[in-house]
Order: structure tokens, then sequence, then C-alpha cells
């Protein structure tokens, strides 16, 4: 192994054990990786699959995804050339088919909540190029879920380096009542997705309302963008059956303090709403 590589394998278990100590114990990390020499995205990738490593050897296993930065518009300005992810796990993902949650978090930060279209994969998504049409054809269910972040940078500033080597950010994802995607429903959630509002109240308090437009102009797009770039990235572990996507926000994320009870109502989709509380 060359003394290049031998530093960068050096680096890789080094931002591996600082981020994975602070996810367990709820510390802050004061200087995020991006600001350090000889981190990039490439490093990033290679930490997030440090920590899926350790994570399941715990016994957590990853079973699906979750996105940042479904947004275009951000692309240039923070020279990504597609959108980012991280890892999920099965002891942070929890559903509720009442719609109604109520969820206690350990070891907590600064946390924000995010409302997201959720998909369970059916099979792999084959196309080679991003399509919605076919992404979608490769669902077995979609919710409406709550993505619960919490960031372990200070002032919440991170590059999408920082995102992905630090679970992008991931403390829990919350998903609601699913709905089976099928031939008789296809081609209308197909233009729904890119087209339904969503309104988010606090308290009884409207917040803020968004859009499927809002991840990558639908949803179903930014699942398809997501399987292209993991293909990409990693042709060998490409996103299969049986996973769990979490789409990109809706809104811009809003902070979650104990106590709070948010409910996301939607419109021109049919997803019933969803609330949680904080406690």
């Amino acid at each position: 192994m060359s003394d290049e590589l031998a530093a960068q394998d050096e680096i890789i278990d080094e931002i591996t054990r600082e981020l994975m100590s602070a996810y367990e114990t709820g510390t802050m990390v004061a200087t995020p990786p991006s600001l350090r020499p000889g981190f990039n995205l490439d490093t990033a990738y290679a930490v997030e699959a440090e920590l899926k490593n350790v994570r399941e050897l715990g016994g957590h296993k990853a079973i699906g995804r979750k996105v940042g930065y479904a947004n275009k518009a951000m692309w240039r300005a923070l020279k990504l050339e597609t959108l980012v992810w991280a890892h999920m796990y099965e002891d942070t993902v929890h559903f509720n088919d009442t719609n109604s949650a109520t969820l206690t978090l350990p070891n907590v930060r600064s946390l924000k909540i995010e409302p997201e279209i959720v998909f369970g994969m059916r099979e792999q998504v084959t196309a080679e190029k991003p399509d919605a049409a076919a992404a979608l054809m490769s669902v077995e269910w979609l919710a409406m879920g709550f993505e619960i972040i919490d960031c372990p940078f200070p002032d919440w500033k991170f590059q999408p380096s920082d995102f992905v080597a630090s679970f992008g950010l991931h403390a829990a994802l919350v998903i609601g009542e699913r709905i089976q995607v099928g031939r008789d429903n296809l081609a209308a959630l197909s233009e729904e997705l890119g087209q339904f509002k969503v309104r988010m109240s606090k308290n009884g308090e409207f917040i803020e309302e968004g859009s499927g437009k809002n991840s990558l102009k639908s949803p179903a797009l930014c699942l398809a963008e997501l399987s292209v770039a993991i293909a990409k990235r990693f042709p060998s572990a490409p996103l299969g059956a049986g996973e769990i996507v979490s789409s990109g926000t809706l809104t811009a994320g809003h902070f979650l303090e104990k106590n709070d009870l948010w409910k996301a109502d939607l419109d021109g989709i049919p997803l019933p709403s969803l609330t949680l509380r904080f406690e």
C-alpha cells in the first residue's frame, strides 16, 4: 500500500471513530470533516460505508437510504453532480399505520423535522437515466413520513460531504399509512407526486406549505435520480428490493422541541394526514 493510500485510510478510520462516538453520545463535532485536509465526497462515502459496517456489526441492519440536497439549484454552488445519500437502519425507522405517532429519542442535540414522501421498493430500478415513471414502477408502496434530523456540527453549518459522513444527519424516520402502488393508480400517482401540497402545522398553528415539486420536481424523479447515482458510485450495491427511501424534504426543516405536536396535511394525493408528538 502506498503512503498516500495509507494516509487516506487513516483519515477514514479516524473520522469514522469520531462520528460514531458523536452519534452514540450526542456530543458535538467541533470541526466538520470538510474543513480538514484530505477529505472530500469520496472520502465521505468511504466513512459512511465504515459506519454502516459498525452499525451492522452491532446488530442494526441497514434497511434503506435517505436523500440530501434534492434541489438542483444548490448543486452548482456546492459543486455537486447529483444528490447525496446515507443509510437508515431498522432501529431508526418507525412505522405508524394510525398516522398519529409519539417519538422519544436519546442523546439529541438540535433536532429538526422534515416532511418527506417515503417509498418502499418492490425491485431494483434498472433505468440507466433518471426516469420518474420507471422508478415508480419499481415501488411497492409509498407513504407520508417525518424525517427527524440532528446535526453534530456547530450552528448547523456543514457541506454535502459532512452530511454523507454523519449518517445523513438521520436521527429517525416516522412513516405513516402506506398505500400500494400498482397498475390501477400508477399513472395518477406519477402526476400527483409532482403537484400535491403539504401544509405543516405545529401545536395547531400553520407553519409552512410545501409541494412535491420541492423534491427535485417530484419525489418520483428524486427516487430515479437516487437510483442512478447509487448505481454509478456503487455498481455492486444498487438500490434494491425491500429498501426504504426517504426522498427529500418538501419544506424547510423546522426545529423540533419537547412536547411539540406536528401535523402534515396533504392535498392532491390520496395520503392521510400524519401527526407526530415529540416527548
